[in-house]
């Protein structure tokens, strides 16, 4: 599913903007891309930036180095997608409801549920109509993608891959587990408070944050308890007090998972407990955690036959990306394509890229030392 998302945020990035009105910026084969169409573009590449993920303002100064890359980017983005636009018209590449809701359905039959889906999309802030609409590009491009390059691995291709990289298909030991999350993270709730009060001075602020773990503590200590008691009602208590949605429906049912794919003190705890145990209360960034591991599995590595339909699929992708690469590029080499507005051409953007970081490097020369004045001695 991740893999899904991270497809339908560069989709969104690609497509987003059609129909805005606003000043003509670039013409790409005499259609106009508005100015409206590349500050959405923008704004979502700033958005799925590296800065934004690390919680950092992306700049809007167009003398900003950082905004004059996004720009930069972006600007080839919208050109490329233009192009798709009009090749899948040229083409009469469309889809309906019906394919839209065929993928959709495979998408939620990886995941699980339906509840499980919506979920996703909705920790991702990703809106059905969003989705549908997003999904419908995708479904063209592979379209598009099967017209320019038809690929059939067989099954001599997919077993040479297989035993080329036969390391690729081992695994470590993996741990079934559950748990029952209270969230408690102090970052998150000094967010929440600063947002409610303003007033609050940092004393204030930092017992207010004790006081919310302490309690948020004290009520994974309470469910601890009832546990000891009542190990059976794990699952219940998961659906009804656990704070990580995604698992509770599930009596808190993570499924199998690595050492390395969960947070330290979270894995150190699960790999040492036996199956039908339950753990103490566990910290981690996210908040206190009761743990029940359910089964083990150790070491190994996956038969050809259970990965042939993937490895297959990922050959296929691989080629298909290459291809499309190879099209876009010629698509666009044989583009007609004029920069109305002086400032979105790329050799414009470099060289005011150039300057501004030939200025920073000037800056932070150290100044020359001073001479003494003679004596005439």
């Amino acid at each position: 599913m991740k893999k899904v998302l991270v497809t339908l945020a560069v989709s969104a990035l690609m497509f987003s903007g059609c129909g805005f009105k606003g000043n003509t910026i670039i013409k790409v084969n005499n259609q106009n891309i508005t100015k409206g169409q590349f500050e959405e573009a923008y704004k979502n590449a700033a958005k799925h930036s590296q800065l934004a993920q690390m919680g950092i303002d992306v700049p809007e100064d167009e003398d900003n180095l950082m905004y004059l890359m996004i720009k930069d980017r972006v600007v080839n983005e919208v050109i490329v997608k233009e192009l798709i636009n009009q090749e899948l018209e040229k083409r009469q590449i469309t889809v309906n409801k019906d394919d839209v809701e065929r993928e959709r359905q495979k998408m939620i039959d990886k995941v699980g549920s339906k509840e499980k889906f919506n979920e996703i999309l909705k920790q991702n802030g990703v809106s059905k109509e969003q989705f549908e609409k997003d999904l419908a590009q995708e479904i063209k491009m592979k379209k598009l993608v099967e017209i320019i390059h038809p690929v059939n691995i067989s099954d001599a291709q997919a077993k040479s891959f297989y035993q080329k990289n036969v390391s690729k298909f081992k695994y470590p030991d993996k741990v079934r587990a559950s748990h029952i999350l209270i969230s408690a993270n102090r970052v998150e709730i000094k967010q929440q408070l600063m947002t409610k009060n303003k007033t609050m001075n940092d004393i204030e602020m930092n017992a207010e944050v004790q006081k919310i773990m302490e309690e948020r503590y004290q009520k994974a200590k309470k469910i601890e308890a009832q546990l000891k008691n009542n190990p059976e009602k794990f699952e219940a208590i998961a659906r009804d007090e656990s704070d990580d949605t995604m698992t509770a429906k599930n009596g808190g049912d993570i499924g199998f998972f690595a050492q390395k794919d969960m947070v330290k003190p979270f894995a150190d705890v699960a790999f040492k407990q036996k199956p039908n145990t339950i753990s103490g209360v566990v910290q981690t960034p996210y908040g206190f955690h009761i743990i029940k591991v359910t089964d083990r599995m150790a070491a190994g590595q996956q038969p050809y036959e259970k990965v042939k339909d993937q490895i297959k699929m990922f050959m296929a992708a691989q080629e298909q990306v290459k291809a499309l690469e190879i099209f876009l590029t010629n698509l666009k080499a044989h583009a007609v394509i004029q920069y109305v507005n002086p400032s979105y051409d790329p050799v414009q953007i470099e060289a005011r890229m150039k300057k501004i970081a030939a200025e920073r490097k000037a800056n932070l020369k150290p100044a020359a030392p001073s001479v003494p004045p003679t004596t005439g001695k």
